[in-house]
């Protein structure tokens, strides 16, 4: 192998990451492969010296009086050539010429070196993705396919999609912009490993949060629940494991700066941070706001389900546009909810 392949391999470490010792590994694998192959001999050598810009390969023949197969037999005239001490029955390394090796056997060694690259950049893609699984990274946009939503991003060495059920429905994305995207999973496929990715995913919000508060970040505010209708609404309810941070006004941040941020990122996208409680009324009464709660009610005869009363005025506040309001709120809670006046209510579970 000529010392410009050794340069070759040291630039396909430099620019796309690949280890020299894998891509050896694979040529020598693609070496036996052709010479057993051509030869019809699987008693193969092969030694690769890097250091040296060095390899050879070389055939085990056996020695014979007649040889009937060349690539695996050699006569006694010819081993002692080779090994003076050589003898009928025993082998000898014979070192090949890598110009014999034919048009075939060099397009398997081809094939087998490419699958080496691509192998090992799926590989060290998958490595580096799986770290990074439930996390927010940067996006480069290369291309928009408006006929079906999808977007073509570039993440470091990777290209993935997201495809238009993961984007916040009042955004308009344009190629060369940057974006940030949640890494919902990692799946290894025949292709390689599949990035899935999204910005209407519930915990990308909670993850925005995250970066822009260190009270999150610090452990000492924790997000408990979080309730998303992407482009539109999302309830995210924090814990304070601080009695002196309060954890509202830490995730909003002086002057709205961080909530404001997260909000932006979102194309705008309102949002209600809201006190968890491990009582569940205190809970759902703080997850049905803006409105006033007069009362709670907790079914008991069916696990998860509860009554609010709110004021007259407040019962189209409490319900919200289209019913939103109400909708979020159980899903944040975990709770079926049935919101009546007060006026109307007239009766318990």
């Amino acid at each position: 192998m000529s010392k410009e392949i050794f340069l070759a391999l040291d630039l396909l470490k430099k620019e796309r990451g690949i280890p020299v010792d894998f891509m050896l590994q694979k040529i020598e694998k693609s070496i036996l492969t052709a010479c057993k192959s051509n030869y019809g001999n699987e008693d193969i050598v092969v030694n690769i010296e890097p250091e040296n810009d060095g390899f050879d390969v070389f055939l085990r023949k056996v020695v014979k009086d007649r040889v009937e197969h060349s690539g695996s037999e050699i006569s006694l005239k010819d081993a002692i050539k080779i090994d003076e001490d050589a003898e009928i029955g025993k082998k000898v390394l014979v070192k090949l010429d890598t110009k014999e090796f034919g048009r075939i056997a060099a397009q398997t060694a081809r094939n087998i070196i490419r699958q080496g690259i691509r192998d090992s950049e799926h590989d060290q893609i998958s490595k580096e993705f799986k770290s990074l699984q439930k996390e927010i990274v940067s996006a480069v946009i290369e291309k928009v396919d408006y006929s079906t939503g999808a977007v073509t991003l570039r993440i470091g060495k990777a290209e993935t999609t997201l495809v238009s059920q993961g984007q916040v429905g009042t955004e308009n994305l344009k190629e060369g912009e940057h974006i940030k995207v949640y890494i919902v999973d990692v799946k290894e496929t025949e292709r390689g490993p599949k990035i899935i990715i999204s910005r209407t995913h519930p915990d990308f919000v909670g993850k925005l949060f995250k970066n822009e508060v260190p009270e999150i970040s610090d452990g000492i505010l924790e997000v408990k629940s979080i309730a998303r209708e992407p482009g539109v609404r999302t309830k995210i309810a924090v814990f304070s494991n601080n009695p002196d941070v309060e954890p509202i006004g830490a995730c909003i941040g002086p002057g709205g700066l961080r909530i404001n941020a997260v909000m932006e990122e979102l194309g705008g996208e309102k949002i209600d941070v809201v006190e968890f409680f491990d009582d569940p009324v205190k809970f759902i009464t703080a997850a049905i706001s803006p409105a006033k709660v007069l009362d709670v009610i907790i079914d008991s005869s069916e696990e998860k389900k509860c009554k609010i009363v709110v004021p007259n005025s407040q019962l189209s506040l409490a319900i919200g546009s289209k019913g939103q309001n109400v909708r979020l709120a159980a899903k944040l809670t975990h709770f079926k909810i049935d919101i009546v006046s007060q006026d109307k209510n007239d009766s318990d579970f």
